[in-house]
């Protein structure tokens, strides 16, 4: 059986940081102009992200059992079993990175 290469620093300190319900460490994994794409709806900047998670990630006790991960370029998709008060089932979690900080987030099914 193959290991999957490790995830980038910055993605794995995000979903660390999301299930851990440390919300500054999560931002710092962020670029400033990072954003979220929840399904469309776009968050970005640290303010903007703060709101979103406050109110529907980290807010809602979001727990992420990783599933499966792929890399294509600067992008690395994470599949996930989402646990917590809020949406619960798999999802698909898009990063794409750019040095040591995610550029956005993209959340999928």
């Amino acid at each position: 059986m193959t290991t999957p290469p490790p995830l980038p620093v910055p993605v794995a300190a995000a979903l660390e940081a999301a299930s851990a319900g440390n919300t500054e460490d999560f931002l710092a994994a962020f670029a400033p102009q990072g954003a979220v794409d929840d399904w469309g709806r776009l968050f970005r900047g640290h303010d903007a992200i703060r709101r979103w998670s406050d109110a529907e990630f980290i807010g809602k006790e979001v727990t992420l059992r990783v599933t499966g991960t792929r890399t294509e370029g600067p992008t690395t998709t994470v599949s996930a079993e989402v646990g917590g008060k809020g949406f619960n089932g798999p999802s698909d979690f898009a990063f794409t990175v750019e040095g040591a900080h995610i550029l956005l987030m993209r959340i999928t099914g």
